[in-house]
């Protein structure tokens, strides 16, 4: 059978996403195959007799399951659309080349890269003067805050945090603080989807979001939220991702979490730390129109 579009997805909080993804492909008439870990091994036998065969591929299982690895080798081999094709989201994972790109064309917080702690132990004469008296520690690899420090303030937790990963490399970033923009701080994650741009409030302590009005981004000068995401749109060149941008007290905009993918597309209605309801609808209606124009200009090829 051919089908339009094949997600693979294996997390249970993403079925409200899923079966909104669902809805806006059957009212486009565009053919879905769900891959789960329930079906994967008779999915990936009919794929490789060439039973089954699709046009756009959305993977959201790779990363946490190697068994749909096959998968992903398929569209990599074939002419397959990938949305958040592997290579690109490969490349954006890695927060080190993000910043060496991003840092070229945007406003990001000082930050020193140190080598892997297998590469290279010793950073004992390490300079930290630079970024302050506060900082944050992360490795180039990894998410959900894993092996992150968000408010280190001596050498010695850096030298000790980056044993934690030793084969990968560290940021060590000035720790940012936001303006204060009436009764909220100036932090915000905004996502994208294939060429769309939702800018929210978002606080890094409570992780709560809320849509940015018309008459909010207007009084707080926040215009530039949606030219800086487009920005790293272009550089990351990922259909779909978030960020984290924080206006502070000088009025500079500083990306301060350079691509978030996956996205967690958890609805607000059914986790307070969710996303809004409506983003996740428009995400999911943006993904079937992405999937029509891939498969009408296969048909005109």
């Amino acid at each position: 059978m051919h089908y339009d579009l094949c997600v693979a997805w294996n997390w249970e909080y993403d079925a409200d996403f899923i079966a909104l993804l669902s809805a806006a492909c059957q009212a486009r008439r565009l053919s879905l195959l769900q891959i789960t870990p329930a079906n994967l091994a008779t999915t990936w036998l009919s794929f490789a007799s060439c039973e089954n065969v699709c046009r756009v591929t959305f993977d959201r299982a790779s990363e946490t399951d190697p068994r749909f690895a096959p998968l992903i080798e398929y569209a990599n081999t074939r002419a397959v659309y990938q949305i958040n094709r592997q290579a690109l989201a490969r490349r954006a994972s890695d927060k080190v080349a993000m910043h060496q790109a991003l840092s070229a064309v945007l406003d990001t917080p000082a930050t020193i890269i140190l080598q892997p702690y297998a590469e290279q132990p010793d950073l004992s004469a390490l300079d930290l003067t630079g970024l302050g008296t506060c900082f944050v520690v992360k490795p180039a690899h990894g998410g959900g805050g894993a092996g992150v420090i968000t408010q280190a303030t001596t050498l010695t937790q850096v030298l000790a945090a980056r044993q934690e990963y030793p084969a990968d490399q560290y940021l060590v970033q000035t720790h940012v603080v936001p303006a204060q923009l009436g009764a909220r701080p100036g932090w915000f994650r905004v996502l994208y989807c294939a060429g769309q741009v939702y800018p929210c409030w978002w606080n890094p302590s409570s992780h709560r979001y809320a849509p940015v009005t018309p008459s909010e981004a207007r009084d707080y000068g926040l215009a530039s939220l949606w030219s800086i995401a487009a920005r790293i749109a272009d550089v990351c060149r990922l259909d779909l991702f978030s960020t984290e941008i924080a206006l502070c007290p000088d009025a500079r905009f500083i990306v301060v979490d350079y691509v978030n993918d996956p996205v967690d597309l958890r609805l607000q209605s059914k986790a307070a730390e969710g996303v809004p309801d409506l983003i996740v609808y428009d995400i999911a209606q943006r993904l079937a129109e992405l999937v029509m124009q891939n498969c009408r200009a296969g048909e005109a090829g």
